[in-house]
């Protein structure tokens, strides 16, 4: 039942500023034609949107009890005291065609007494037009006083740092961290197990509904950190090593590499571009799968790489 890779069924999810680069670039057939996905949530144990996950006998099993009923098969005797009650990660594909929001999650000292979850979160930029910006982290100086005033007087854009991002950067985005995806982006984002946004300004636009998105700014000005600094792109070292803290361990795969992770690990596995075969199983660029920590290491064992292989490693951190 588990001697492979585990692959999920996509939730696609509409949004207003969501496109249809997801059957572009992946070649995925959505299930409306002319309808604008935002987003695609590849890994999901939420209550009302739960992954169904494809065994390698073809059963299907919901995530949740994947992680509640099998967790040392799949995620090993050292996630078997793991304290969370879901599987901690949540992961997705966006497909940016408008500016979202300008937003902002509760970090987790107060994402309970705001009625939410706290949100940290990475960006692995996959597509990127000409001129495509993201908007993450307060300029030099901003105060919470000069803020309060730019929301009264719709300027919110400028009090936030801009960045041109390029295909391969990744950013690391901390519950607190006031962002902005831009126009014309397509983005990996693996994050906490949370749905919890609240909006600071929303470009003056209508919702699908016709009616303007509601905004949050209590909360907001709330979470957002007035003290932090812009965050920069990462960059992976020698060993693939991208961006780790408390929630999540996050590697870039290695050309030269002759396995996925080790005997009795768990990981999750991204594909970017090109092609990847262990296990018997070939995963295509926008794949993501689990690799179950009771593989042996011969199943572990990559025995095909395309050239232009590229891909990312999710592990879960202790938290």
């Amino acid at each position: 039942m588990f001697n492979t890779f585990i692959t999920f069924q996509p939730l696609y999810q509409t949004r207003v500023w969501g496109g249809r680069r997801l059957q572009t670039l992946f070649h995925r057939s959505l299930p409306e034609q002319n309808t604008a996905y935002g987003e695609s949530w590849e890994v999901s144990d939420r209550p009302d949107e739960q992954s169904v996950c494809i065994l390698s006998d073809g059963r299907h099993i919901s995530l949740h009890d994947l992680w509640s009923q099998h967790r040392e098969d799949v995620f090993g005797p050292a996630l078997l005291d793991h304290p969370a009650l879901r599987y901690p990660l949540l992961m997705k594909i966006l497909d940016a065609c408008d500016d979202l929001s300008i937003q902002v999650h509760p970090p987790a000292e107060l994402a309970s007494e705001l009625g939410g979850e706290p949100k940290t979160e990475m960006w692995l930029i996959v597509h990127a037009e000409p001129g495509a910006k993201i908007y993450a982290g307060l300029r030099s100086g901003m105060t919470k006083q000069a803020f309060e005033q730019a929301i009264a007087d719709g300027t919110v854009a400028d009090c936030i740092h801009v960045l041109e991002p390029k295909v391969g950067d990744c950013l690391f985005i901390p519950s607190g961290l006031i962002h902005a995806i831009g126009a014309g982006l397509v983005i990996y984002e693996i994050q906490q197990n949370s749905d919890t946004t609240y909006r600071v300004f929303d470009w003056n636009r209508l919702g699908l509904d016709g009616q303007p998105r509601p905004l949050h700014l209590e909360a907001s000005l709330r979470s957002i950190d007035f003290h932090g600094k812009p965050p920069v792109f990462q960059t992976a070292d020698a060993q693939g090593k991208l961006i780790q803290c408390e929630f999540f361990d996050i590697r870039r795969g290695l050309l030269d590499q002759s396995h996925l992770g080790i005997t009795g690990e768990h990981l999750a596995i991204a594909l970017i571009c090109g092609q990847l075969t262990a296990a018997g199983k070939t995963l295509r660029a926008g794949d993501f799968a689990f690799v179950p920590a009771c593989l042996t290491l011969a199943q572990r064992e990559i025995t095909a790489l395309s050239a232009d292989a590229d891909w990312i490693e999710i592990r879960l951190g202790p938290a």
